[in-house]
């Protein structure tokens, strides 16, 4: 790492960001030159960004931006659209070796890059390897998002999985810190739990989120759910445990109904085989139930261990 002024690559990944593209590359390259003016960064600091298989005019932007400024934007495009955080790791991991560290910022921009200068001292004079960008608030969200969010970060906590509450993927990492997260192998990435669990110094930023000034976000409600569950089953056996539990409440049930199913044989008011099968059919849930749950926890454990 350099000792006073660190080069430092900004990875944004694009997908079809042909209306922002423009103003982020604007703000990155003033943010990059107060950077370098106050000594913060190297001069040969630069720009990635990472086309993840966009269909619009996203990457010729990109290469005219590239020759207009050499050396300090430079490029990587995807085959295809392999979404967000498998473009965002393509980048991170595409630039070790190449940089003292790396800042992940979305190309829309609602991560305020201002503070990117509070990441680097933090990286530069306290020897912090990653640096997690935090919302202050989600005033700019909808109530329907506000409360997903906290719930799905409730429901993290309580599963035991490790995150940092209200931050998504807007941060510092070093160059040691990305040769540690190119050894995982993650196929279903959530790199936002995974980087928390390197081992590595960290700290926190605060940041208040912008408003999106051009185009559309490119992550729906079904992306969000889908990475949501990522984030649950990669980090968590929880789940598998629950379903154990209610194999064993189920068996308990069972028990409970096999009494009273007996006592009605006893008493004669049952009709004829009625009685075998029900106590047949608890049994077999129950145990298929449980059994389903050992098996996933051996799944599990396989999976972590891996």
């Amino acid at each position: 790492m350099s000792a006073n002024s660190p080069v430092i690559a900004f990875v944004v990944p694009c997908f079809n960001e042909e209306a922002m593209l423009p103003r982020s590359l604007r703000e990155l390259l003033t943010q990059m030159q107060r950077l370098a003016k106050s000594k913060q960064i190297s001069p040969k600091s630069y720009i990635l960004f990472v086309d993840d298989g966009s269909t619009d005019r996203t990457w010729r932007l990109i290469e005219d931006a590239g020759k207009s400024h050499r050396g300090r934007v430079r490029g990587l495009k995807l085959a295809h659209n392999a979404g967000h955080q498998n473009a965002l790791l393509a980048g991170l991991l595409s630039q070790i070796g190449k940089c003292d560290a790396t800042i992940s910022i979305d190309a829309d921009l609602q991560d305020d890059v201002s503070v990117a200068g509070k990441m680097i001292e933090y990286f530069s004079k306290r020897g912090a390897d990653i640096v997690f960008g935090v919302r202050k608030g989600r005033t700019t969200d909808t109530a329907f998002k506000r409360g997903t969010a906290s719930f799905y970060y409730r429901l993290l906590d309580w599963l035991g999985a490790k995150v940092i509450a209200h931050h998504a993927d807007f941060r510092l990492m070093s160059d040691r810190a990305l040769r540690a997260l190119a050894a995982f192998g993650e196929v279903n990435l959530f790199l936002r739990g995974i980087v928390v669990q390197l081992g590595f110094k960290t700290a926190t930023v605060e940041f208040n989120r912008m408003t999106r000034q051009h185009g559309e976000t490119k992550y729906t409600l079904s992306k969000m759910v889908g990475l949501a569950i990522d984030g649950v089953t990669s980090f968590s056996i929880r789940p598998i445990r629950l379903v154990a539990a209610f194999g064993v409440l189920l068996f308990l049930a069972f028990l409970g109904m096999a009494v009273w199913v007996f006592s009605t044989w006893l008493s004669g008011y049952t009709v004829q085989g009625w009685t075998s099968v029900m106590l047949l059919f608890l049994m077999i849930a129950s145990f298929q139930t449980f059994a389903i749950a050992v098996i996933g926890e051996y799944v599990g454990k396989t999976y972590f261990e891996a």
